[in-house]
């Protein structure tokens, strides 16, 4: 595992939080996995644009700063999942169980939209919840009809 990378004109990346930043391995509870599962993304991306010069530069920034990243490119799996479930351990709230859907764009070739969601009733949906709660910006206050900043 690398060390943390915070760069201003760099665009934020899974793959980089995943094999660069110590956070990542903490963040995923079956780091392994979803380690493996970025790379061989990454691998199913560089199929279909192999002259995508971002896409170069970052693997060749993971190959020369990860020896896990460099050890799974080298199996040269591929993969491409449209379902599935991660598992994820947020900061504050604990651990997450999402199931996730992907749905590529026509519009748009290349971009593809996930939704995550958690099993209705469980401590999934629970701790989905409360972080939501943090981002509401207005509260309404019993005593007036008007909602306040908070």
């Amino acid at each position: 595992m690398g060390t943390s990378v915070r760069h201003p004109t760099r665009q934020a990346n899974l793959a980089r939080f995943a094999f660069l930043d110590p956070r990542g391995a903490d963040f995923y509870t079956d780091w392994p996995d979803a380690a493996k599962g970025a790379v061989a993304l990454l691998r199913t991306e560089a199929g279909r644009a192999p002259h995508d010069e971002a896409l170069t530069a970052l693997v060749g920034e993971l190959a020369t700063r990860s020896d896990e990243f460099r050890t799974w490119w080298a199996t040269h799996d591929v993969r491409l999942h449209c379902t599935g479930v991660k598992r994820l351990r947020h900061p504050e709230v604990g651990e997450l169980t999402l199931t996730f859907n992907a749905l590529d764009l026509p519009a748009d070739p290349g971009l593809t939209l996930t939704a995550y969601t958690a099993e209705p009733n469980s401590p999934s949906e629970e701790r989905l919840r409360l972080l939501a709660s943090w981002s509401t910006p207005f509260t309404q206050n019993p005593s007036s009809s008007a909602p306040e900043r908070t």
